[in-house]
């Protein structure tokens, strides 16, 4: 593999091994539910697992999850044929590792979810539940009652537990959506004009 396409797939796959570091050890060591305070009450571990996508979102039923863990495998190899496109035809470096950190998630995730139910025994194949752990609710309150919709409940900001490849998919979409006018940035050829050049004669 030739150095241009080592240091986006090394990236990648350090973040799949921490990744499924910390979920392991999570797994073994806490119980579902438990919290490890390490900010207080505005930042823990809290061991819990979803069947479905990014920060607990799901599917309904087993044929729900089935579909999206099928789903998460062919977007996982669109993204590494994506990226492999783009070391190729020399995109902007930044572009190259945010897609990596994306597909880096994706494949955490997909480990979860395709395996863990073997590896565990608790599922078959393809139907694994992702295990998440890092909850910062930095801001809870109640909404007055004037505010619409949602009016005299309570809120949590951030309210959803998720774990370290959700995080690095979120940074990887959210830095493309950032800088995108620099990634996709086209050079223009320059355009002599009819005047530019002067004839000798």
């Amino acid at each position: 593999m030739k150095a241009s396409y080592a240091k986006p797939f090394f990236v990648a796959a350090l973040i799949i091994l921490a990744d499924q570091i910390i979920k392991i050890w999570v797994r073994t060591h806490m119980y579902l539910g438990e919290e490890i305070k390490f900010l207080g009450n505005r930042g823990m571990l809290h061991y819990t697992e979803n069947n479905g996508m990014a920060f607990g979102m799901e599917l309904g039923g087993e044929i729900g999850k089935l579909v999206l863990t099928l789903f998460r495998i062919v977007a996982v190899i669109a993204i590494g044929y994506g990226l492999v496109h783009l070391i190729k035809h020399k995109y902007h470096r930044g572009l190259i590792m945010n897609v990596a950190l994306i597909l880096a998630g994706a494949v955490g995730n997909i480990i979860d979810s395709t395996f863990y139910g073997v590896i565990y025994k608790y599922a078959p194949l393809f139907h694994g539940r992702v295990v998440d752990m890092f909850y910062f609710p930095l801001i809870s309150g109640h909404f007055p009652k004037w505010f619409p919709v949602w009016g005299g409940e309570d809120f949590v900001f951030f309210r959803p537990v998720f774990n370290l490849a959700d995080s690095a998919i979120s940074v990887g979409v959210i830095l493309i959506l950032i800088y995108q006018k620099r990634y996709f940035k086209q050079e223009e050829p320059e355009v002599s004009s009819p005047n530019s050049e002067v004839v000798e004669e």
